[in-house]
C-alpha cells in the first residue's frame, strides 16, 4: 500500500485545524516577560512572551492592541489572554492576544504612571510654566458638573468673600465615558469664546476609577495650553491627579479653590485705603517741593529785573565779537604768508630773471636749442636777451670737447 504525500499547506492547515479544535488551547492566559515588543504603523503588535526556560511569539491585532490601557514594553511581565494557533505561511505556532494586563500590578495605575512619565518628560509639569492667579478678579470661570456640592460650595464662599466677582459655570461631565472631552472643551470654551480671569476644575471626591477623567492626557493637555490661570480642585487633600501637577494651583478642595481665587473684598478695601494714603502723601510732597521752587522762581533777581538777563548776553557778544575779530587777523596773516611764499616762489622759477645776469635763450624755429649738435653752419636762429630779441646766421659751430 503506497503511502500518502501531503503538500507542506496541508500539514500546516492541519496542525492548525487540531490546535484551534483543543479547548485548552482557547481563552488561554499565560504569564511572561515582553521581549523584541515592535509596535507595527498598521497598528498590530508583535512581541514575544518568554520565562527562564522557553518563550513564545504572541501577535495583537490592531482592534484588540487599541483597548490596551497602557504601553507595554520590553521587560514587562505581564498576562496575555488569546488563543494559540498556527501561522501557516511560516508553519509557525503562536498567541493570538486578546487582552494584556501588568503581572503584579493594576493596569489602571501603570497606564497612570507611564502616562505621568511621558508628560514630566515634556516639561508640562515644570515650575517656569506656572502662571500667576490673579489678585483683582472680576469673573470666575468654573469647569464641573451642575449638580453637586462643588459649584454651591465655590459659589457660597465667593459671594462670602467678595459678592461683586461673577461666577461662570461650563457644565461637564466628571466622570464615565466621555468626561475627559468635555472637560477639555470647558477648558478650551473660556480661553476661546468666554474670557474670564481664573479657571477652577474640579469635582469631588471618589474612587480612583471615578477621578480618572482628570488623568486623561487631552484634559492634561488642555489645562497646559490653558492661557487662563487653572486651579485645580479634583477630589479631596488626600486624592491626586495629573490635573493637579499641571495646574497654575492645586486646591485639596472646591471651597479652597474659592479662596484662592477670590480675594477677601475687606483685605482690597484695606489696600485701596493703603494706596489712597500713599497717594495722598506722594501728591503733597510733589505740592511741597512746586512750592520751594515756585518760590526760589519768585525770588531770583533777573525774574524781577528781566534786563539784567541783557547785561550778560550783551558781554557774552562783546567776548565772541573780540575772538571773531582776532581769529579773521590771524588767518588773514597767514595767508598773507602764503601767498608771498608762493610769489617768491614763481619768481625763482621766472626765466627773465636768469636772463638779467647775462644768460640768453637761442631758438632755431620753435626748438630752443641747448647743444650745438641743433646747429650747422648757416642756421637763421633767434638770440632773447633780457630787454629783446636779434635774428642771426650761424657761421660757425665749435664743438667743446670738455665731456672727452
Amino acid at each position: 500500500m503506497a503511502t500518502k504525500i501531503y503538500k507542506v499547506w496541508q500539514v500546516n492547515s492541519y496542525v492548525k485545524m487540531c490546535l484551534e479544535a483543543e479547548d485548552a488551547l482557547n481563552n488561554i492566559m499565560i504569564e511572561g516577560e515582553i521581549s523584541n515588543f515592535k509596535l507595527h504603523t498598521s497598528g498590530h503588535c508583535y512581541f514575544s512572551l518568554k520565562d527562564d526556560k522557553s518563550s513564545i511569539r504572541c501577535v495583537a491585532f490592531r482592534s484588540n492592541a487599541a483597548r490596551f490601557k497602557f504601553i507595554p514594553e520590553n521587560g514587562m511581565k505581564v498576562i496575555a489572554k488569546g488563543s494559540i494557533s498556527v501561522y501557516e505561511r511560516d508553519g509557525s505556532y503562536q498567541l493570538y492576544v486578546a487582552n494584556l494586563t501588568p503581572a503584579g500590578v493594576g493596569e489602571v495605575s501603570l497606564a497612570l504612571e507611564q502616562l505621568k512619565a511621558k508628560l514630566e518628560a515634556e516639561g508640562l509639569f515644570a515650575l517656569e510654566h506656572k502662571q500667576p492667579i490673579p489678585l483683582r478678579p472680576k469673573t470666575i470661570g468654573v469647569v464641573t458638573a451642575r449638580t453637586g456640592a462643588v459649584i454651591r460650595d465655590i459659589c457660597h464662599v465667593s459671594s462670602t468673600r467678595n459678592p461683586y466677582v461673577k461666577i461662570v459655570l461650563y457644565s461637564v461631565k466628571v466622570q464615565g465615558e466621555g468626561a475627559a472631552k468635555e472637560i477639555a472643551q470647558g477648558i478650551q470654551f473660556f480661553n476661546e469664546k468666554y474670557p474670564v480671569d481664573t479657571l477652577i476644575v474640579g469635582r469631588g471626591g471618589g474612587s480612583k476609577e471615578d477621578l480618572w477623567a482628570f488623568n486623561e492626557e487631552e484634559v492634561i493637555r488642555a489645562v497646559y495650553n490653558s492661557k487662563i490661570p487653572v486651579i485645580s480642585a479634583v477630589g479631596h487633600e488626600v486624592d491626586t491627579t495629573l490635573v493637579d501637577l499641571v495646574s497654575d494651583q492645586r486646591a485639596a478642595t472646591p471651597s479652597q479653590a474659592a479662596e484662592f481665587a477670590v480675594p477677601l473684598l475687606s483685605s482690597q478695601q484695606e489696600e485701596l485705603l493703603g494706596w489712597q494714603e500713599a497717594l495722598t502723601n506722594r501728591l503733597s510732597w510733589h505740592l511741597r517741593e512746586k512750592r520751594i521752587q515756585l518760590d526760589a522762581l519768585a525770588n531770583n533777581r533777573i525774574l524781577k529785573d528781566p534786563s539784567l538777563m541783557l547785561v550778560n548776553k550783551h558781554q557774552q557778544l562783546d567776548i565772541l565779537h573780540d575772538k571773531l575779530l582776532s581769529l579773521t587777523k590771524q588767518q588773514y596773516t597767514q595767508r598773507q604768508l602764503n601767498f608771498q611764499n608762493m610769489v617768491d616762489r614763481l619768481e625763482a622759477l621766472n626765466p627773465l630773471k636768469v636772463l638779467q645776469r647775462g644768460y640768453a635763450v637761442v631758438q632755431k624755429g620753435k626748438t630752443t636749442i641747448s647743444t650745438t649738435a641743433q646747429l650747422q653752419s648757416g642756421d637763421k636762429i633767434a638770440i632773447r636777451l633780457q630787454d629783446g630779441l636779434c635774428n642771426a646766421t650761424v657761421n660757425d659751430v665749435t664743438y667743446d670737447d670738455r665731456e672727452e
